[in-house]
């Protein structure tokens, strides 16, 4: 989950998060190792994150292959982090 800091207006922070999103959900297709990838938006204005990530992996292994990936590594350094202002993170297992 993220966090945003504050924009001068909300359009402007409409904007960055559907880039967020884009840019995200395309590294389907640059990361091989990502089984799936969604970001979706806080509708509740009574919580404060913004956003939230979800992925599957096929292994813990994999979130730091994922993590450091260099396309991902520019998203998160050139697209989110410039306007994160706080994150949350859960790694979990599941059975299919």
């Amino acid at each position: 989950m993220f966090k945003l800091v504050e924009f001068p207006t909300l359009e402007k922070k409409k904007e960055k998060l559907n880039e967020i999103k884009e840019r995200l959900e395309a590294l389907i297709d640059k990361i091989d190792i990502l089984r799936h990838i969604q970001v979706d938006f806080n509708v509740n204005p009574a919580e404060t994150f913004d956003l939230i990530l979800t992925t599957e992996l096929d292994s813990l292994e994999d979130i730091n292959t994922y993590t450091n990936h260099p396309e991902h590594v520019i998203v998160a350094r050139d697209i989110i982090g410039p306007v994160k202002a706080d994150r949350a993170c859960v790694d979990y297992e599941f059975e299919k």
